[in-house]
Protein backbone atom coordinates (compact mmCIF):
# COMPACT_ATOMS: atom_id res chain seq x y z
CA UNK A 1 0.00 0.00 0.00
CA UNK A 2 1.20 3.57 -0.85
CA UNK A 3 0.61 6.29 1.75
CA UNK A 4 -1.36 9.16 -0.03
CA UNK A 5 -2.28 11.73 2.87
CA UNK A 6 -3.21 12.00 6.07
CA UNK A 7 -6.58 13.27 6.48
CA UNK A 8 -6.95 14.79 10.17
CA UNK A 9 -5.05 14.66 12.84
CA UNK A 10 -5.32 14.46 16.15
CA UNK A 11 -6.37 18.09 16.40
CA UNK A 12 -8.98 17.78 13.66
CA UNK A 13 -10.51 14.45 15.19
CA UNK A 14 -10.86 15.94 18.19
CA UNK A 15 -12.59 19.07 16.67
CA UNK A 16 -14.77 16.72 14.68
CA UNK A 17 -16.34 14.79 17.22
CA UNK A 18 -16.80 17.98 19.37
CA UNK A 19 -18.56 19.32 16.44
CA UNK A 20 -20.26 15.59 16.13
CA UNK A 21 -21.36 16.17 19.94
CA UNK A 22 -23.12 19.74 19.60
CA UNK A 23 -24.94 18.31 16.12
CA UNK A 24 -26.02 15.45 18.57
CA UNK A 25 -27.26 17.17 21.29
CA UNK A 26 -28.77 20.16 18.94
CA UNK A 27 -30.84 17.55 16.77
CA UNK A 28 -32.27 15.90 19.97
CA UNK A 29 -33.17 18.78 21.58
CA UNK A 30 -30.68 18.00 24.93
CA UNK A 31 -29.99 14.17 25.77
CA UNK A 32 -32.96 13.03 27.83
CA UNK A 33 -33.57 9.17 26.17
CA UNK A 34 -29.81 9.41 24.87
CA UNK A 35 -27.57 6.58 24.61
CA UNK A 36 -24.69 5.99 22.57
CA UNK A 37 -23.80 2.43 21.23
CA UNK A 38 -20.11 2.25 19.66
CA UNK A 39 -19.36 -0.64 16.83
CA UNK A 40 -16.80 -2.34 17.84
CA UNK A 41 -13.75 -1.97 17.31
CA UNK A 42 -13.10 1.96 16.76
CA UNK A 43 -16.89 2.83 17.10
CA UNK A 44 -16.66 2.19 20.91
CA UNK A 45 -13.82 4.82 22.01
CA UNK A 46 -15.29 7.51 19.80
CA UNK A 47 -18.56 7.20 21.29
CA UNK A 48 -16.90 7.49 24.32
CA UNK A 49 -14.84 10.51 23.52
CA UNK A 50 -18.31 11.99 22.58
CA UNK A 51 -19.98 10.79 25.74
CA UNK A 52 -17.04 12.75 27.42
CA UNK A 53 -17.70 16.20 25.37
CA UNK A 54 -21.62 15.91 25.75
CA UNK A 55 -21.17 16.02 29.11
CA UNK A 56 -18.73 18.83 29.35
CA UNK A 57 -21.52 20.55 26.97
CA UNK A 58 -24.94 19.52 28.93
CA UNK A 59 -23.17 18.36 32.30
CA UNK A 60 -25.20 15.35 31.83
CA UNK A 61 -23.72 11.93 31.33
CA UNK A 62 -25.14 9.97 28.53
CA UNK A 63 -24.83 6.05 28.44
CA UNK A 64 -22.49 4.34 26.16
CA UNK A 65 -22.47 0.56 25.11
CA UNK A 66 -20.63 -1.14 22.25
CA UNK A 67 -21.74 -3.53 19.79
CA UNK A 68 -19.75 -6.15 18.00
CA UNK A 69 -21.71 -6.90 14.44
CA UNK A 70 -20.02 -10.03 13.82
CA UNK A 71 -22.00 -12.68 13.12
CA UNK A 72 -24.86 -10.11 11.60
CA UNK A 73 -22.73 -9.17 8.97
CA UNK A 74 -24.37 -10.39 5.22
CA UNK A 75 -20.90 -10.30 3.56
CA UNK A 76 -19.17 -12.89 5.81
CA UNK A 77 -18.81 -16.45 4.94
CA UNK A 78 -22.38 -18.81 6.83
CA UNK A 79 -20.78 -20.12 9.86
CA UNK A 80 -23.63 -21.55 11.33
CA UNK A 81 -27.27 -20.76 10.52
CA UNK A 82 -28.43 -19.47 13.91
CA UNK A 83 -27.35 -15.85 14.30
CA UNK A 84 -27.41 -14.07 17.06
CA UNK A 85 -25.53 -10.99 19.14
CA UNK A 86 -22.16 -11.39 19.32
CA UNK A 87 -21.04 -9.27 22.56
CA UNK A 88 -23.81 -7.38 22.74
CA UNK A 89 -22.62 -5.05 25.55
CA UNK A 90 -25.41 -2.84 26.10
CA UNK A 91 -25.44 -2.86 30.22
CA UNK A 92 -27.90 -0.60 29.83
CA UNK A 93 -31.91 -0.11 28.45
CA UNK A 94 -32.62 0.50 24.90
CA UNK A 95 -36.38 0.61 24.72
CA UNK A 96 -38.23 3.24 23.99
CA UNK A 97 -34.65 5.19 23.91
CA UNK A 98 -32.89 7.28 20.81
CA UNK A 99 -29.76 5.18 20.05
CA UNK A 100 -26.86 7.23 18.39
CA UNK A 101 -24.76 4.16 16.78
CA UNK A 102 -20.99 5.02 16.30
CA UNK A 103 -18.69 4.07 14.37
CA UNK A 104 -15.07 5.30 12.16
CA UNK A 105 -15.70 4.70 8.82
CA UNK A 106 -19.07 4.51 6.05
CA UNK A 107 -18.39 2.25 3.30
CA UNK A 108 -20.77 -0.01 1.97
CA UNK A 109 -23.19 0.26 4.92
CA UNK A 110 -23.18 -3.19 5.69
CA UNK A 111 -21.84 -2.24 9.18
CA UNK A 112 -24.34 0.12 9.95
CA UNK A 113 -27.19 -2.19 8.73
CA UNK A 114 -25.63 -4.97 11.14
CA UNK A 115 -25.52 -3.04 13.96
CA UNK A 116 -29.57 -2.06 13.36
CA UNK A 117 -30.04 -5.51 12.99
CA UNK A 118 -28.43 -6.22 16.52
CA UNK A 119 -30.12 -3.45 18.08
CA UNK A 120 -33.59 -4.70 16.67
CA UNK A 121 -32.85 -8.07 18.26
CA UNK A 122 -32.39 -7.13 21.45
CA UNK A 123 -35.13 -4.16 21.93
CA UNK A 124 -37.25 -1.74 20.38
CA UNK A 125 -35.33 1.66 20.57
CA UNK A 126 -37.34 4.96 19.85
CA UNK A 127 -35.16 6.02 16.96
CA UNK A 128 -32.32 5.36 15.69
CA UNK A 129 -29.58 7.47 14.63
CA UNK A 130 -25.69 7.38 12.87
CA UNK A 131 -22.68 8.77 13.60
CA UNK A 132 -19.41 8.59 12.16
CA UNK A 133 -16.16 9.96 11.72
CA UNK A 134 -15.38 9.32 8.00
CA UNK A 135 -17.83 8.61 5.34
CA UNK A 136 -15.87 7.53 1.79
CA UNK A 137 -19.03 7.08 0.07
CA UNK A 138 -19.76 3.76 -2.09
CA UNK A 139 -22.55 2.82 -0.39
CA UNK A 140 -24.98 -0.86 -1.55
CA UNK A 141 -27.54 -0.15 0.59
CA UNK A 142 -29.87 2.93 1.31
CA UNK A 143 -28.40 4.10 4.47
CA UNK A 144 -26.93 7.55 5.22
CA UNK A 145 -24.78 8.71 8.65
CA UNK A 146 -27.17 12.25 10.27
CA UNK A 147 -24.06 13.40 11.98
CA UNK A 148 -20.55 12.89 9.60
CA UNK A 149 -17.27 14.29 10.44
CA UNK A 150 -15.64 14.26 6.76
CA UNK A 151 -16.56 13.28 3.98
CA UNK A 152 -13.67 11.49 1.88
CA UNK A 153 -14.58 10.49 -1.86
CA UNK A 154 -12.44 7.79 -2.54
CA UNK A 155 -12.14 5.29 -4.78
CA UNK A 156 -12.47 1.36 -4.41
CA UNK A 157 -8.90 1.19 -4.12
CA UNK A 158 -8.17 3.58 -1.60
CA UNK A 159 -8.00 2.46 1.70
CA UNK A 160 -8.96 4.69 5.07
CA UNK A 161 -7.32 3.98 7.97
CA UNK A 162 -8.67 5.57 11.54
CA UNK A 163 -5.82 4.95 14.59
CA UNK A 164 -7.32 6.16 17.78
CA UNK A 165 -4.63 6.20 20.68
CA UNK A 166 -7.43 4.01 23.33
CA UNK A 167 -6.64 1.00 20.78
CA UNK A 168 -3.45 1.97 18.04
CA UNK A 169 -1.61 4.46 20.65
CA UNK A 170 -2.10 7.96 18.01
CA UNK A 171 -4.97 9.52 16.67
CA UNK A 172 -5.15 10.27 12.81
CA UNK A 173 -6.98 9.50 9.51
CA UNK A 174 -4.77 8.31 6.94
CA UNK A 175 -5.66 7.59 2.59
CA UNK A 176 -3.41 4.70 1.27
CA UNK A 177 -3.59 3.16 -2.50
CA UNK A 178 -3.88 -0.30 -2.05
CA UNK A 179 -2.48 -0.63 -5.79
CA UNK A 180 0.71 -0.18 -4.57
CA UNK A 181 3.51 -1.77 -2.46
CA UNK A 182 5.19 1.07 -0.91
CA UNK A 183 4.36 2.72 2.54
Amino acid sequence: MKFKAILLDDKAINRTLIRISHEIIERNKGVEDLVLLGIKTRGYPLAERIASYIKGIEGKEVPVGSVDITLYRDDLSVVTDKVEAHDLNLGLEIKDKKIVIVDDVLYTCRTARAAIDAIMDVSRPMGIQLAVLIDRGHKELPIRADYVGKNIPTSKNEIIAVSLNEIDGEDHVKIYDSNSNEE
